[in-house]
């Protein structure tokens, strides 16, 4: 079985546990990690730009890679879903965790 967070699969496993373990809409903590360039991190704000996201970036010890957690009200389990799957789609390289 594939896990990545492409799959369907994932997602489909992700969205239950969405479902069984908070009332919507909830909080919701998205971690990524990016290679260190400014303009895929900014892609990565700018996509939960007006959402009243709280955004925090951490590069890596060496400063090869950049962590970016994005915590920001979502209103259900498939807006979450939605979102990862526009980060993927649009930013290459993210790695969704």
């Amino acid at each position: 079985m594939n896990d990545t967070p492409n799959s369907e699969e994932f997602y489909k496993k992700l969205k239950k546990q969405l479902q069984d373990t908070a009332l919507w809409p909830s909080e919701y903590l998205y971690k990524f990690i990016v290679v260190s360039d400014p303009e895929k991190i900014n892609k990565i704000e700018n996509l939960f730009n007006n959402l009243g996201a709280v955004i925090d970036t951490k590069a890596s010890k060496n400063g090869k890679y950049t962590s970016v957690s994005i915590n920001v009200t979502m209103k259900n389990p498939d807006a979450v879903i939605a979102k990862y799957k526009e980060v993927a789609e649009k930013i290459d390289g993210v790695i969704s965790l």
